[in-house]
């Protein structure tokens, strides 16, 4: 699907079918942004490229395995012709597995491998090959706090987005040598309301579920277009979940292993029957025609707005606040020491 070219950035979204790919295209949309929807199920790009119009922006589906490495180029060159040039990619499509490793076959390891981490670096490329020539553009790497501190039950997930951490690490530091106007930054996201919970590959007992707290799509879709429109900053972090996993990990690693080996399981599980065959191989809304949207199963208990995102985004006036709020408290201090009886004598 093609639309005319407008006067908004040009932006490629990739795992833009659903959760917060589709979160985020729309979010990009309501700002007048030209998207191109990268994903591989035809019936959720169908209807996110509806909502994307909806919003106000332009859409561009192409549908594309981020495991194939000439696709994703074959991809980016239709961006391209479509829309001009590529302003901003964004990283995000995904698959996992949720099973303890030795559950987890060698095939079903590397194709989370293959999409999750090779799919951001072959994503990458793609968008580097057209920013670099024009010195400008930014791409926008979708992590987790699982970029940090790895949970039981999702290997070969949690490992992938550790290769994205150092990757964009090795590639930030190429940029800066060579002195590139091309910005790369990662917005590491806490747990999301998303429908990758009923269709992930899952051998557990219970259905796969995102650990408390949980956040909607669009806390994380308002963080990614504005890591986009500022990518200077190495990365963001989203949700106090995140913070805390963070802090945690890097001052007591070892406490916090014990207290996920104890609790990570169940924290992962709701009752009831799942259908465990997930999206691995084939897109979730190939053989059955539906489309999931952006939302998963969780909205009663998803929270809507984050106050360490806010903070994330906003460093600069938090910033100013502190130092005021210093300041004033400075200034009490001394007026109590008698600066008040100083001030009524003059």
């Amino acid at each position: 699907m093609r639309t005319p070219i407008g006067r908004g950035r040009a932006v490629v979204v990739t795992g833009a079918s659903g959760g917060v790919g589709r979160a985020t295209a729309v979010a990009f949309a309501a700002r007048g942004d030209r998207v191109a929807l990268l994903a591989r199920g035809r019936e959720g790009l169908a209807a996110a490229a509806d909502e994307v119009q909806r919003a106000g922006g332009e859409a561009l589906v192409v549908p594309v395995d981020m495991a194939d490495a000439k696709a994703v180029d074959d991809a980016a060159e239709q961006v391209v012709d479509a829309f001009g040039r590529i302003d901003v990619w964004v990283n995000n499509a995904f698959a996992g597995v949720f099973a303890p490793f030795t559950e987890i076959t060698p095939d079903e390891f590397r194709r989370v491998t293959e999409v999750t981490y090779l799919g951001y670096v072959f994503g990458t490329r793609a968008a580097l090959r057209h920013m670099l020539p024009r010195d400008r553009g930014t791409v926008v790497q979708v992590g987790s706090a699982l970029a940090y501190r790895g949970i039981p039950l999702q290997s070969a997930y949690c490992g992938s987005k550790h290769a994205i951490q150092g990757f964009n690490e090795s590639l930030r530091c190429e940029l800066l040598h060579q002195g590139s106007k091309v910005r790369t930054t990662m917005v590491q996201l806490p747990a999301i309301n998303t429908p990758q919970f009923d269709w992930v590959l899952n051998r557990m007992p219970g259905r796969a579920r995102p650990v408390p707290p949980v956040y909607q799509p669009e806390v994380a879709a308002r963080a990614i277009v504005h890591a986009a429109r500022h990518g200077r900053r190495r990365e963001y972090w989203v949700g106090g979940s995140t913070v805390g996993t963070l802090i945690a990990n890097a001052v007591a690693p070892g406490l916090l292993e014990r207290y996920l080996a104890r609790t990570g399981f169940d924290a992962q599980q709701d009752p009831g029957e799942h259908g465990g065959v997930g999206n691995l191989w084939t897109p979730a809304d190939g053989p059955h025609g539906r489309d999931f949207g952006a939302h998963g199963r969780f909205d009663e208990e998803a929270l809507s707005r984050s106050r360490q995102g806010w903070a994330s985004v906003n460093r600069g006036r938090v910033g100013w606040l502190l130092a005021g709020g210093g300041l004033g408290a400075v200034l009490t201090a001394g007026l109590r020491r008698g600066g008040w009886a100083q001030l009524r004598r003059g």
